[in-house]
């Protein structure tokens, strides 16, 4: 599976572009993702939300209303990105353009993106409703701020929970084979079997 990836914003938050067989899917939407879009030529038909820190989601309105992308997201992701003022209400001077998602994801051993299969994977501690999404096939995942080359995410943020985040990582990602390729929502690619071997968090 080919991917190109886009780091944009203060906090370098990644985002992914995937081509499935119907159409190009962006994971996460970080500043500037937009932009880069539209300087590659590409429209994604899909946009699909890996967590709702404001990192990740700053573009997600400016996408929507660029290209008519069908959103989709966790629940608990939600009113992060439908809600001008929900940052604020937990004391960060943050303000998001609101959007509603078109539709919500729910973990499942198997779903249909635009004809890609994908197993979603929920893993919560870094933030509530935090998903992976899996290409077994291609042996990717997504992870979002779960799980970093040589670390985690970070879990002291509101409604953060690192007993819930490290269990989770140990339980639901180490059992998917070391040869797994994580692409991450900050830093470089990592694999599986790298971060069971040498994660100081989770070894």
């Amino acid at each position: 599976m080919r991917y190109e990836t886009f780091c944009g914003g203060i906090f370098e938050t990644n985002c992914y572009l995937l081509e499935a067989p119907e159409g190009p899917i962006l994971f996460d939407a970080p500043d500037g993702a937009c932009e880069w879009l539209l300087s590659k030529g590409v429209t994604p038909k899909l946009l699909l939300l890996t967590h709702g820190h404001f990192d990740h989601v700053p573009d997600v309105a400016k996408i929507k209303k660029t290209f008519g992308c069908q959103i989709g997201c966790h629940a608990d992701t939600a009113p992060m990105i439908s809600e001008r003022d929900f940052f604020r209400n937990f004391g960060f001077e943050l303000e998001i353009e609101p959007v509603e998602p078109d539709f919500l994801i729910a973990a499942t051993p198997g779903r249909d993106f635009l004809g890609l299969e994908m197993e979603v994977l929920e893993v919560p501690g870094h933030c509530p409703g935090s998903l992976c999404f899996f290409l077994r096939k291609d042996e990717l995942l997504i992870g979002g701020d779960v799980l970093f080359a040589g670390g985690v995410g970070r879990w002291d943020l509101p409604q953060g929970d690192g007993d819930l985040l490290f269990r989770g990582i140990r339980t639901k990602l180490f059992p998917l084979g070391d040869k797994v390729t994580v692409l991450p929502g900050h830093g470089p690619p990592t694999t599986i079997g790298a971060e069971r071997e040498s994660n100081p968090f989770v070894r």
